[in-house]
């Protein structure tokens, strides 16, 4: 069968390829590989005498997310009007989401000028021609590919569970890969004497908060730290190089059942092949297998650290419950603020950053110790004066649309109206026309010539009639959230007395600064 890729009006494009190689299809063979895409897709370009502005590349990445460097930055410069045609080397490599992959074939490329081009599948967006009607059809059979591929992985991955084969990513801390089995835990020696000694301080009677001090105060290095992984926004809020032990991590080793020499799998699951957000499962859905590796602690000690640890970690009822309890955040190391219960003193209630409270004597961070009354005061007076503002601009903005006689998003439905009906009457004019070409009322290079024209006329519609969606779309949602902001800050002016509730639908978070500057993030993108 012929190709039907070809120049078209010999413009000279500006071409970008694009390079995508997941970790399954490495798997495939040598035809699929970095090198062989792009040779060949070059050898391509070079033929045809077009401009290569660059080549992006995605080693690695599955097709059902498109949020990847390469493919991003390489949007980047569609957006900046560098690139005016994407090529690949089939359809597969622009992206395995059915969904996705058809809103960049049919309404971003086109919205933004581009031309696509998939080689192997003869699909060219400029070219009039029966495999760019198969696009779509194609796309569904990539996504059905990733979803039969996940499938499998998952299948395989729960076999070797079951197996009581290692098959996660970073083995918890006192652990290694077998250099000599993938699928296999031994101790490392780097850091097993650490879980060893956690569970010796605590068989010893020690508390939690007493071991992650203990830990602390000896510069034992934390995980993150060892790891390289320690955050950036957090290095500066602490000194010590070694990290800051936390209770929560000291709990989590002292009460798992790996370092016991079982292997305890399956506790966490992706929620779908297409989204990377997981969830964890109930604990008789975890997979145990017993004895798979060498223990740390013996099962025995285990057990009694289990006994020795509180049962009721339910933090205590506070005496009083703040308006602006749970929304305080630390800006200097995101941690969140807490409220102290009111001094005998002076009966007078203060905030503090929680992580330098726990961490006072690192030096970590600073105390944000200021009167929580007059912050209170301040923000409900900040939001009152915003309230204002906002309602005012609301009213001049109806009285403006008022004196026009027009409403936009009245306007934009209209329009989309119009456009949507003379869409369909120019599908049905070229029905008609196609069957006079049938009865041989005109010659079949006059149907050519009318149905040509008339497609150019039918796909400039389409964009319109998507952007013109688009727009009502966003229109619609920012009137919801300008009615909802306008309602909660009516209804917040008329408060005597100002509730917690009514703070929370407002209020996102508030970050205290240490110099006492405040940043109040809302939950409208109105008022922010």
């Amino acid at each position: 069968m012929q190709s039907v890729i070809a120049r078209v009006n010999d413009k000279i494009y500006r071409v970008a390829i694009y390079i995508r190689l997941s970790r399954e299809d490495s798997k495939i063979g040598e035809s699929e590989s970095i090198t062989n895409q792009r040779q060949f897709l070059m050898n391509w370009v070079e033929t045809r005498g077009y401009e290569l502005v660059g080549v992006y590349v995605d080693d690695g990445f599955s097709g059902t997310n498109f949020d990847r460097p390469g493919f991003q930055r390489m949007i980047k410069d569609i957006e900046d009007k560098k690139v005016d045609m994407v090529i690949t080397k089939d359809m597969s490599r622009l992206g395995r989401d059915y969904i996705e992959t058809g809103n960049y074939l049919e309404k971003y490329f086109p919205s933004k000028g581009v031309r696509y081009i998939a080689v192997t599948d003869d699909i060219d967006t400029a070219v009039n021609s029966s495999n760019n009607d198969m696009a779509p059809f194609k796309a569904v059979f990539n996504d059905m590919y990733a979803k039969d591929i996940s499938k499998k992985i998952r299948t395989a991955l729960r076999t070797k569970q079951e197996q009581g084969l290692w098959v996660g990513g970073c083995p918890p801390l006192g652990y290694m890969v077998d250099p000599e089995d993938k699928n296999h835990l031994v101790p490392d020696p780097d850091e097993d004497w650490i879980v060893k000694k956690i569970f010796d301080l605590a068989l010893n009677g020690k508390t939690v908060y007493q071991i992650r001090t203990i830990l602390t105060d000896e510069n034992i290095p934390t995980r993150a730290i060892i790891k390289g992984k320690l955050n950036n926004r957090m290095s500066h809020a602490t000194t010590s190089t070694s990290g800051i032990w936390g209770t929560k991590t000291v709990k989590s080793i002292l009460t798992n059942q790996l370092y016991t020499g079982d292997m305890v799998q399956n506790r966490r699951t992706k929620v779908s092949y297409k989204i990377k957000k997981t969830v964890w499962n109930d604990k008789e859905d975890w997979i145990i297998v017993e004895n798979t590796h060498e223990s740390l602690v013996s099962k025995e000690d285990f057990e009694m650290v289990q006994t020795m640890l509180p049962k009721n970690s339910t933090r205590p009822t506070k005496k009083k419950y703040r308006l602006l309890d749970g929304l305080l955040y630390c800006y200097e190391c995101n941690h969140k603020i807490g409220i102290c219960n009111p001094r005998k003193s002076d009966g007078r209630t203060y905030i503090v950053c929680n992580y330098y409270r726990m961490n006072s004597k690192y030096n970590v961070c600073t105390s944000h110790g200021f009167n929580y009354d007059n912050l209170e005061e301040a923000i409900i007076t900040t939001i009152r004066r915003l309230a204002v503002e906002f309602l005012n601009k609301i009213e001049l903005e109806r009285q403006s649309e008022k004196l026009k006689f027009k409403n936009p998003t009245e306007k934009i439905k209209n329009d989309l109206h119009k456009l949507q009906t003379k869409y369909e009457n120019t599908l049905q004019n070229l029905d008609k026309i196609y069957i006079d070409k049938i009865e041989e009322k005109i010659t079949e290079e006059m149907y050519n010539r009318v149905y040509q024209k008339m497609k150019i006329e039918i796909d400039n519609m389409k964009i319109e009639i998507d952007d013109l969606q688009n727009k009502l779309n966003n229109n619609e949602e920012t009137n919801i959230e300008k009615f909802n902001c306008k309602k909660y800050l009516e209804e917040f002016i008329s408060m005597k007395n100002i509730t917690r509730d009514m703070m929370l639908k407002l209020i996102d978070k508030i970050y205290v600064h240490a110099d006492k500057q405040i940043d109040i993030h809302f939950n409208f993108n109105e008022l922010n």
